[in-house]
């Protein structure tokens, strides 16, 4: 695989695939944008100029560089079809986040790129072996997940399936590395490393609210001003929406064979059968009309101290379970993790400050307390805890 100034192709003219073609075209390369909608190219199209624009008056761009990528922009080729991807050296896929879809999609590019194209998938959650297995050269197939939006967001996730090719994986990740992007190795499980770790994030903070023990607004509040996350769990639901963030979770919990670590809740469920997605609905958890009255949030310290010690305990096993079972190295947790959902600090690094016996003993009182093998803590923190070790970071 030759990086050099390569065609690359992108099928999805969304947010995402526009951010990939914007990630490349920004680099140098040729680019190839193939949606099964035409307004959907040319809204494409048109939000990277937009965001060429917003470069330059946001100082990050000159006016002649704006202006170069601006000319190698008009002379993409977008297509509702893939007839110009015949000389593409890669493609991403970043469609519906769908086995079926995905598996489609590949075998059609398959039968139209090169014998020696690379074919990447975007997906957040979905095995790459599944997809990878839709194809007659498994070996070409890996992950390359980019976060939203790709061109702000520096990580870039790299997963080989089982089939795929090694010398292909050390290429592909130095091509991206060269867009000056973080990459990351996440073995081939459900949600890699950020859409898995992150998961009680959310789960846990609906929880407790389930359980009444706090609102929304408290819960958002304790995570932001007293753990210092950017967005409490519940404003971050919204902002995401609850199209994508409810059905990631579903996927890894039907993926790790219902294991009650990852149970969705019901609460955002109805949420989403209801078409109340969040702030791109105009409503989710909260509302966003103009007129919307706001319930304020208990600022009570011990409150808010017992929530961002049950939230983080359980994030933080959910990490050092993920170095347990070898779905990436300990280092690349903790970039995943502030790099990829700008977490204030890596979680491995965050439970030695704290201690992990205070996280073991969190686990353990929400264990016996529920019953629940929800709270089941890792065996490395276990281990840890007992040696007196700190947690590999």
């Amino acid at each position: 695989m030759t990086h050099s100034k390569m065609k690359i192709g992108v099928v999805g003219a969304g947010a995402m695939g526009a951010g990939i073609a914007q990630v490349a075209l920004a680099n140098g390369h040729a680019v190839a944008l193939a949606d099964s909608s035409a307004a959907a190219l040319e809204r494409g199209r048109a939000a990277i100029a937009k965001a060429f624009d917003r470069d330059v008056e946001k100082g990050r761009l000159t006016t002649a560089v704006r202006d170069d990528h601006l000319a190698r922009l008009a002379l993409v080729d977008t297509s509702t079809g893939f007839e110009s991807f015949g000389d593409c050296g890669l493609v991403i896929e970043a469609i519906v986040e769908r086995l079926d879809a995905k598996q489609q999609l590949m075998r059609a590019l398959e039968a139209v790129v090169a014998p020696d194209a690379v074919l990447a998938t975007n997906t957040s959650s979905l095995s790459i072996a599944s997809i990878a297995g839709a194809c007659k050269e498994p070996a070409r197939v890996l992950g390359v997940h980019f976060f939203n939006p790709a061109p702000v967001m520096p990580l870039v996730e790299i997963v080989p399936g089982v089939r795929t090719e090694r010398a292909l994986v050390a290429s592909v990740r130095a091509m991206v590395d060269g867009w000056g992007k973080t990459t990351v190795l996440a073995s081939d499980t459900p949600g890699f490393i950020v859409n898995r770790i992150a998961r009680p994030f959310y789960s846990e903070a609906l929880r407790i609210v389930d359980e009444g023990m706090a609102s929304m607004r408290t819960v958002d509040w304790a995570m932001r001003e007293l753990a210092g996350f950017r967005m409490g769990p519940f404003e971050l639901m919204d902002f995401i929406g609850h199209d994508v963030n409810y059905v990631v979770t579903e996927s890894v919990w039907t993926a790790m064979y219902f294991d009650p670590r990852y149970k969705p809740s019901i609460t955002q469920k109805r949420l989403l059968e209801s078409g109340l997605l969040g702030r791109k609905s105009g409503r989710g958890f909260y509302d966003y009309a103009a007129d919307a009255v706001a319930d304020e949030p208990v600022k009570d310290a011990t409150l808010g101290d017992a929530i961002v010690r049950r939230v983080l305990a359980m994030l933080v096993n959910e990490a050092v379970d993920a170095v347990y079972w070898r779905v990436a190295s300990a280092g690349d947790i903790e970039v995943a993790m502030t790099k990829g959902v700008n977490y204030p600090r890596g979680l491995l690094a965050w439970s030695n400050a704290l201690g992990p016996a205070s996280v073991l003993a969190e686990l353990e009182r929400l264990q016996g307390e529920t019953g629940e093998d929800r709270y089941r803590p890792s065996p490395l923190l276990r281990q840890c805890v007992r040696e007196g070790k700190a947690l590999p970071t």
